[in-house]
Formats: C-alpha cells, sequence, structure tokens
C-alpha cells in the first residue's frame, strides 16, 4: 500500500482526493484539444483561429492563476478554508465545458461568435480552481515528503498522457455532446471527492503554525516564474518534437512510442518520488532536468525504433523527477500562508511560455526546438538551484 511508504508524514487520503482533481484537469483538456479545431471549422471559422485562442487563455491564464492563487490565500486566511473557492470553480468551470458543445448544438452558425467566448470562459473557470487546489498538497505532508505526494498526482497525468493517443478515437467518436457531458461529470465527481476526504486537514498543525508568520520573500518570486516557464516551454517542445523524431527513424507508429513514454512517466512516478525524498527535492529535480537535456540531444540524434524507446523511458523517469518537485520546489519558496500565490505564479510562468510558443511554434524546426527545449530545462534548473 503507498501509506507503508512514509506512514503518517503524509495524508495519502487527502492526496488521493487532490489526484482526482488532477485527473479531471487532465481528462478535460484532452477532450477541448482533441475537439477545438473541429468545433471551429464547424462553424466555419479558420484553422488559424484555433492557435490564435490557445494564445489568448495562455495570456489570460497568466494573470489570473496567481491572482486566484492569492485570493484563496485570503480565503484560508480570513474563512479558514480554500475549498468554497474551490468548489465554486469546478462547478463554474463544468457548466462552462457542458456549454461548449451546447454553443454549437443549439445556437448553430447564427450564434457561431459565441462559441470562442465559451471557449475562453471554460478555460478562465479552470483557472479559478486550479491553483487553490494543487495548493493544498503543501497541507498534505511535511516539507521533505512532499516529492514522494506530489508522485501521485504526476502518476495520474502520465496515466492520462498514454490514454489520450489511444482513446483519442474513441473520444472523438462519442460526438461533443457525449464527450464533454463526460468531462463535465468527472470534474463534478472530483470537486465530490475532494470535499469527501475533508480538504482543509493538515499533516501536522504544529510544524504549519511553525513557519505561518515566515515573511513573503518577495525576490523569490522570479525564480518560481521562470521555473514554471521553463518547464512548461521544455516539455511541450521536447513531447511536440519526439513524434517526429521518431517518424523520421522509419517507425510507423509513433504513437505507441508515445504511450510508452508516459507509461515509464506513471510507473516510474512513485519510485522517483521515494529517491526524491532521499536525495532531496532539488537534487531530484536536478538530476531529472540533466535527463531530459539529454534526452533532447538524443532524440535529434535516433536512428532505430529500439533507440527511439530507449529515449522515451529516458524521458518518462526524468519527466517524473521534474515533475514531481515543481509543487514542492513553487510551495518551499512561499511560507504557508502565500501557497496559493506561489502555486499559481509557477502556473503563469508555465502560461507565458505556452503562449510566446503558440505564437512563434509551429514555424520552428525539429532541430530548433530541441535546442530551445534544452536551452528552457538548463534555465529551469538555474531557477532551482537558487536557495530561498
Amino acid at each position: 500500500m503507498i501509506s507503508s511508504i512514509v506512514g503518517r508524514r503524509v495524508l495519502w487520503l487527502q492526496v488521493l482526493g487532490l489526484a482526482a482533481v488532477q485527473g479531471a484537469i487532465s481528462l478535460t483538456w484532452v477532450i477541448y484539444n482533441l475537439y477545438l479545431d473541429d468545433l471551429l471549422l464547424g462553424l466555419g471559422f479558420s484553422a488559424g483561429l484555433a492557435t490564435l485562442i490557445l494564445v489568448i487563455e495562455n495570456a489570460m491564464g497568466a494573470f489570473m492563476e496567481p491572482m486566484m492563487g492569492s485570493f484563496s490565500d485570503q480565503r484560508q486566511h480570513w474563512v479558514g478554508s480554500r475549498f468554497p473557492q474551490i468548489a465554486l470553480g469546478m462547478i463554474a468551470a463544468a457548466l462552462c465545458f457542458l456549454g461548449i458543445p451546447l454553443v454549437v448544438l443549439i445556437g448553430g452558425v447564427s450564434l457561431k461568435a459565441l462559441l470562442p467566448v465559451a471557449l475562453v470562459a471554460w478555460a478562465l473557470a479552470m483557472t479559478i480552481f486550479r491553483s487553490p487546489a494543487l495548493s493544498l498538497l503543501g497541507r498534505y505532508a511535511y516539507e521533505a515528503d512532499l516529492p514522494q505526494a506530489a508522485s501521485v498526482l504526476t502518476m495520474v497525468g502520465g496515466v492520462t498522457g498514454a490514454m489520450a493517443p489511444l482513446a483519442s478515437e474513441y473520444i472523438l467518436g462519442l460526438g461533443p455532446l457525449a464527450a464533454f457531458a463526460i468531462g463535465t461529470i468527472v470534474l463534478l465527481l472530483a470537486a465530490l471527492a475532494l470535499r469527501q476526504v475533508k480538504p482543509d486537514t493538515t499533516v501536522s498543525s504544529a510544524a504549519s503554525s511553525a513557519t505561518a508568520d515566515a515573511p513573503l520573500v518577495w525576490a523569490n518570486l522570479p525564480w518560481i516564474f521562470g521555473t514554471g516557464a521553463g518547464v512548461a516551454l521544455g516539455l511541450r517542445l521536447l513531447l511536440q518534437s519526439f513524434p517526429t523524431a521518431v517518424s523520421e527513424t522509419g517507425f510507423s507508429q509513433p504513437k505507441l512510442i508515445m504511450v510508452a513514454l508516459f507509461v515509464t512517466v506513471a510507473v516510474s512516478a512513485l519510485p522517483c518520488g521515494q529517491l526524491a525524498t532521499k536525495l532531496g527535492n532539488r537534487k531530484a529535480m536536478l538530476l531529472g532536468f540533466a535527463g531530459l537535456i539529454a534526452a533532447a540531444g538524443g532524440t535529434a540524434m535516433m536512428g532505430s525504433a529500439g533507440s527511439a524507446i530507449l529515449v522515451a523511458i529516458a524521458i518518462g523517469i526524468a519527466f517524473s523527477l521534474v515533475a514531481n518537485g515543481t509543487l514542492p520546489y513553487a510551495l518551499s519558496m512561499v511560507p504557508p500562508t502565500k501557497a496559493g500565490l506561489g502555486t499559481g505564479l509557477y502556473f503563469s510562468g508555465g502560461a507565458v511560455a505556452m503562449s510566446i510558443l503558440g505564437s512563434v511554434g509551429a514555424n520552428l524546426g525539429l532541430t530548433v526546438s530541441l535546442l530551445i527545449a534544452a536551452i528552457s530545462f538548463a534555465i529551469a534548473a538555474g531557477c532551482v538551484v537558487r536557495q530561498p
């Protein structure tokens, strides 16, 4: 059992509730990205509008994530709980998500202008609860054990990532209304699951109170933002370049190797979490960044399907080491009373990177993409090396 790994130093029931939220977020984004182009083209919009909408969503998310995280910090201080904001955000996101296909089916071409509004509204609704919800991780484990707790979230992300290439045709076969309805139900069930595990529980009130009055070190905030930007940009470029590099080896099923990559993420998440607990989170993250930089170079030199599988496994393990550590790193850079702000700034950095990439990413070749990915990982590693 997971609980036997670190005993009472981690509140595994609450972590599993948070993992349900993470899984719901991942699933809805999978559905959204699968249908985005078809929904827009079906109403006569240009193919480039999907890219523009994603750029706008990320640009707005860059402001909304830290704002909503900071707002949840205030709610925690005055009300004693972040959950009301989380619940409100998840309900709003669920309703907006279901509203996307309804605009298409009910409004049709006559109300087609509402579709871009509905798409952006859903993305913004997601920012209401994502940073506040994931900032709760800091309550559920001692600081040294946070990577082990975060490994459960990484494992869920790996499972979702492995499912996406295999289930994409099935999801598309459901039709937009059924697919988005499933995502809506999953979001609501995740909110209920988190509520049932008493999300305001803290692993150690004494430990929390000892640092509750610690001052916010403003100089730490740019490093959180920079880490988020570097990780997001590097991973996106590496993962979108990898299938192209696999195809160039002559292997006819790059999707299968991508499945192997994300299965590796899921399988290695818990062991990598244990390793981070022993080594220390920052050392484990730096090891992961070194692995990702090496994997970016390996991707550029792959010559066979066998080498592609080895590189995929290496990416999966290094991905786990980094992903397990990102939230614990962000939380370690701010006092507990500012956990929402710290988490929000991390996601804000990623949103800025994705907004920029959405504007120029299509014009990057394979070699340039991999080079920028490696540089991004190096920049993120430099931010992590910076001690608070």
